[in-house]
Parts: C-alpha cells; sequence; structure tokens
C-alpha cells in the first residue's frame, strides 16, 4: 500500500506510525499510514486508490480537511483491518521542526484533541515512525534528525509547567462555588501540561493525550503514584481534589527543577 501511494502525485514517503510503529498495539489496533506530500496531492488519485485497496466507495479528506493540524486523510476498512491515512504536507512539518529546535512550539485548537494539538508531534512521529516508502530520501532524513531531542524545546516545554500552576489557582477559586466545568478543564490541562513537561524533561516525545498520563506516569522523575493521583483528582474536583491537584504540580515542578535527575531516549 505504500509503494502505491507513494505513486500518487504530490506525495513524497509514507510511514508506518501510531502503537504499531512503538510496538505498544493491541491485536485489534489500526494501522497508521503518515502520506507525507508537497504542494496539493492528487486528491482525486487518492481516493480511487483508497477505493481500491477497500473494495468498495471511500472518501478521502484532502488537506484541511479534518482539521488545521491533523490535515486530512481516510479511514479505510481492507480485508477487516482498520487502515488510517493521516495527510501531512512536508512543508509545514518541516516549518514546526524548525521551530522546535529554536524552543518554539504551538498549541492549536483541533477537533478529537481536547488538550489541543501540540505541535512537537509533527517531529515526535516522525521520530517514533517505521518508513515504508521514501524514494526521494526526505523523511528518512528527517527521522535521523529527530532522533535527538532539541534542548531549546525541552527547556520550553518544560517552562510550560508553570500554566499548571495557574491553572490550580483558577480551580482553587472556582471550586467551591461549585463551577464543575471549569474546575475539570482547569484541571484537566493542567495535568496535560504536566504530562509534556515530564516527558520533555526526559527528552521523550509526546504525541497526544491518548496515553499520556500513563507514559508520564513510568518516567523516573514522575511523582509517586502519580496516574492514580490524578484519577483522584478527576473523579472528585472537589475543594480538597483541588489541592491535591496542587500538591502534584509542585511535586513535578520540583523535579523539573534545575539540578533535578535528567532522563534520556526518544522512545515512548
Amino acid at each position: 500500500m505504500a509503494s502505491r501511494l507513494v505513486s500518487v502525485p504530490g506525495v513524497r514517503a509514507v510511514s508506518l506510525g501510531g502503537s504499531r510503529a512503538r510496538g505498544t498495539h493491541r491485536p485489534d489496533s489500526d494501522w497508521d499510514l503518515g502520506v507525507y506530500y508537497r504542494g496539493v496531492p492528487d486528491v482525486a488519485a487518492l481516493t480511487a486508490l483508497a477505493c481500491e485497496v477497500q473494495g468498495s466507495p471511500a472518501q478521502v479528506a484532502g488537506p484541511g480537511g479534518w482539521g488545521r493540524w491533523v490535515d486530512g486523510g481516510a479511514w479505510l476498512r481492507v480485508d477487516g483491518t482498520a487502515v488510517d491515512w493521516i495527510l501531512r504536507d512536508l512543508d509545514r512539518v518541516e516549518a514546526v521542526w524548525s521551530d522546535c529546535r529554536a524552543g518554539r512550539y504551538e498549541v492549536g485548537v483541533q477537533p478529537g484533541h481536547p488538550l489541543g494539538f501540540w505541535s512537537p508531534a509533527y517531529p515526535g512521529e516522525i521520530a517514533l515512525c517505521h518508513v515504508l516508502a521514501d524514494p526521494h530520501g526526505v523523511l528518512t532524513a528527517l527521522r535521523r534528525e529527530t532522533a535527538d531531542y532539541p534542548e531549546p524545546l525541552r527547556t520550553a516545554l518544560m517552562d510550560a509547567s508553570w500554566e499548571a500552576q495557574f491553572l490550580v489557582e483558577a480551580a482553587r477559586k472556582s471550586s467551591p462555588a461549585g463551577d464543575a466545568l471549569h474546575v475539570a478543564l482547569c484541571l484537566s490541562r493542567a495535568f496535560g501540561i504536566l504530562a509534556q513537561s515530564l516527558h520533555a524533561h526526559h527528552r521523550v516525545w509526546c504525541l497526544n493525550e491518548k496515553g499520556a498520563l500513563a507514559s508520564a506516569a513510568a518516567l523516573p522523575d514522575a511523582p509517586a503514584d502519580f496516574a492514580a493521583r490524578v484519577g483522584e483528582v478527576v473523579r472528585e474536583l472537589d475543594p480538597a481534589a483541588v489541592e491535591r491537584a496542587s500538591e502534584l504540580v509542585r511535586n513535578v515542578r520540583s523535579a523539573l527543577a534545575p539540578g533535578g535527575a535528567e532522563g534520556g531516549g526518544t522512545g515512548g
């Protein structure tokens, strides 16, 4: 399938991503194919290929069809197996990678990403992927580059933990009034930021919210029982839960402080 995809005008490379690339998949996990293009890919040709491999009518969302960050693609069933094509604009990916190396990142609003789409996911996807088809060598070169987690990005994402404390303070004001929605949103985002900061501290790419808590909890400098304590907070959302959230924020920010232990590697 990957070799057929790179024959489509505009498509430059195809990768295997997601849990199957990382070896954390279940038997029923989807197969995620990153379809990297330049310019405007031939959506009609992609649709024709999708219909052929699925053996039935299929739809392909072109660039931007699934939102600014996820971009577009297709959800297919091939021989009873879920196969997702996920479009990625190489020019944009390379621009984001340049920003990350300079310590700059964005968090964009994106359907399906309740904590937002963190732009470092783009280079993280490449760092953790298996290259399936790359006739021009562009994805292979990027994969070599992203094997080294940029120190400026690490610093920026660790510094982002300040917002977690700010959000806890906001939740502390809303909780006595019973404003459960505001408290839940504040604390959920606070914990999402802590997960990003902990991953960056250990130079581990964090791609999205799914599995991020368990992955962060397994990192060496995560507070003891991190995942369980987060679970207790988000189940209750009362003033006492806000105080427990505040303690967790202090624990993580202490681990991120200069002089704390440093992790290594790019997996996760």
